[in-house]
């Protein structure tokens, strides 16, 4: 599975998808198996993509000079 190509929401999509075919249990062993590693592949890529876009999202506002500053949003804890 090609992770780097996909968008954000097209990750997950694929990921909900994974899981409910894992949920079903209609999978044998093997295919179980690779299904649950390229879901946990997937998750990793979207994590990874969540922090890159968490670390973007700033908001930016006037400091008492004029000047602008970045200002991390709430619930960051980075």
């Amino acid at each position: 599975m090609e992770t780097n190509q996909l968008s954000f929401d097209e990750g997950l999509d694929k990921l909900e998808s994974s899981v409910q075919k894992l949920e079903n249990g209609g999978l044998g062993l093997e295919d179980a198996l690779q299904c649950y590693e390229d879901c946990m592949k997937l998750s990793a890529e979207l994590s990874r993509q969540l922090a890159a876009a968490q670390r973007k999202v700033e908001v930016l506002r006037q400091g008492l000079g004029g000047e602008y500053m970045a200002v991390a949003l709430e619930g960051d804890d980075a």
